[in-house]
């Protein structure tokens, strides 16, 4: 019951899913979790998202799902193949600002901008430049990570840097998190008022 998903998915979600399969894109987000960062998209209305690792599209489209007619998505991927097919089946979309572009040189240019909703899926802003992504938190905004429990396409050593990401979320005074032992395991964190 639990683990079911009954609500409506997306409507472009089962072309991006058959094209990323095509693609041979095997590291997309569980549906649970995707799922999930739609229900927290509507808690944002208006609000400023972000999403740090496109992929194919399909977290994106769940994102947009919950995004209300105001809000606005700008999501990063450094792959112009995968990209391509997010920009194919949601390029329509003027909420969505989609970019081709490495990560770390995105985040290094754009630290100033502030979001209420960042869903980090690659190593910047996760493994890497962590503290300038969570600078770029407003007040109440939601921080998202998941593939935190152990996943069989993880590289050897990688789980020690996944429990040392946990530790150092932890001991942050400016986030409340919470730790899921659900879908791939997930990390929601919001950032504290000052």
């Amino acid at each position: 019951m639990i683990e079911e998903i009954k609500q409506k998915f997306p409507e472009a979600y089962m072309a991006i899913d058959e094209a990323t399969k095509d693609a041979g894109f095997s590291m997309a987000s569980a549906t649970m979790t995707c799922s999930l960062l739609q229900t927290l998209a509507a808690s944002k209305p208006g609000g400023a998202f972000l999403e740090l690792g496109t992929g194919t599209g399909l977290s994106t489209s769940w994102i947009l799902e919950g995004m209300d007619p105001k809000a606005t998505l700008i999501s990063i991927d450094h792959d112009p193949q995968f990209l391509d097919i997010a920009k194919h089946f949601l390029g329509g979309d003027e909420r969505l600002k989609l970019e081709c572009m490495e990560g770390e040189d995105w985040v290094l240019q754009n630290k100033n901008q502030k979001f209420d909703y960042i869903f980090a899926d690659t190593w910047h802003g996760k493994y890497l430049l962590l503290d300038e992504v969570l600078e770029m938190l407003n007040p109440g905004a939601f921080y998202i990570i998941d593939d935190m429990l152990p996943q069989e396409n993880w590289p050897e050593g990688h789980a020690e840097k996944a429990i040392r990401l946990i530790e150092d979320l932890e001991q942050r005074e400016d986030l409340i998190l919470t730790k899921q032992c659900w879908a791939t395991g997930i990390v929601i964190a919001t950032k504290k008022a000052q």
